[in-house]
């Protein structure tokens, strides 16, 4: 039986209800905590000239508008190290060999489907039993054989976006042109304190016996916590992490059997997959724009 209040409780709650609804609406919120103390402006955030923070994916790409590269990269193979001479300047350069090995677009990624500009870039060759259907289709409905490495590379707009199935070599890049390398470094697997971290080591006397590189102490006692902090440096596994190596000049360039000679040394032992990119703190290279290079 539903309840049923008195007359005078009614009219009371009839007006209330009226007043209430003609107040100015105001937003509410729905979920969460609402903070006692409001945000303050600070002199980082507000001032003439700078710009509204904003948290939105669009402002994200906005702010990342001047830093992503025009053109897409490469995916190269490191060969090793050599040296170039110059005769006139007697002047001995260190240089990194590296070579593209059947460089092909594989597909993209656009702003409206995927949130950003990339350009999938796939090298090599792979068996195809060697990889599951869903890759396989992926590559089939492209047209495009299996390929054995497969990365992708940001771009500003849809300006680098090239055609799915294009060859990319050598001469995509420019001889004086800047690069960035990016590669993993050498696994040196499971190594302690002094090998990964340069700790100097334990005394060899006073009392100290058998723990001369030892760690010593790995957290406070009572007062911190009696607890490891994250990010202690400890023994573990070294190396084989990525690297980006920044603004290397490229020495050489050949088209017809895909080397590209960059000076000084680019991570990683020879063999290991290196992707190349123009570097993002030197000027754009001047060349003709990928639509146009594309349609002509």
């Amino acid at each position: 039986m539903s309840l049923r209040l008195p007359g005078k409780l009614l009219q009371l709650s009839s007006f209330l209800w009226a007043v209430q609804s003609a107040l100015p609406r105001t937003h509410v919120r729905s979920f969460g905590i609402k903070s006692l103390n409001e945000a303050k402006p600070s002199r980082f955030n507000v001032g003439p000239g700078l710009p509204v923070l904003e948290s939105t994916s669009t402002a994200a790409l906005r702010r990342k508008a001047n830093s992503l590269p025009l053109r897409s990269g490469v995916i190269a193979t490191k060969k090793g190290m050599t040296a170039v001479f110059d005769a006139d300047t007697g002047k001995r350069t260190p240089c990194t060999v590296l070579q593209l090995d059947r460089v092909e677009v594989v597909s993209h990624k656009t702003r409206q489907k995927h949130g950003y500009f990339a350009v999938q870039v796939g090298s090599g060759w792979k068996h195809p039993s060697n990889m599951t259907k869903s890759l396989l289709g992926h590559f089939s409905a492209n047209g495009l054989s299996p390929k054995r490495h497969v990365f992708e590379f940001r771009v500003k707009d849809e300006s680098g976006l090239l055609p799915v199935g294009e060859s990319i070599r050598a001469n995509w890049f420019q001889e004086g042109q800047y690069v960035d390398a990016r590669s993993n470094t050498k696994g040196k697997g499971f190594a302690g304190v002094m090998k990964r971290h340069g700790f100097h080591g334990q005394d060899r006397s006073h009392g100290v016996s058998l723990t001369h590189r030892s760690l010593g102490s790995s957290g406070p006692g009572q007062g911190g916590g009696s607890r490891v902090y994250p990010g202690k440096k400890m023994a573990g596994n070294m190396g084989n992490t990525q690297n980006t190596v920044q603004n290397l000049k490229i020495l050489k360039v050949d088209s017809e059997t895909g080397v590209v000679v960059v000076s000084g040394a680019v991570s990683g032992p020879k063999g290991c997959t290196v992707r190349i990119q123009d570097a993002i703190k030197k000027p754009w290279p001047e060349v003709a724009p990928v639509v146009e290079a594309a349609t002509a």
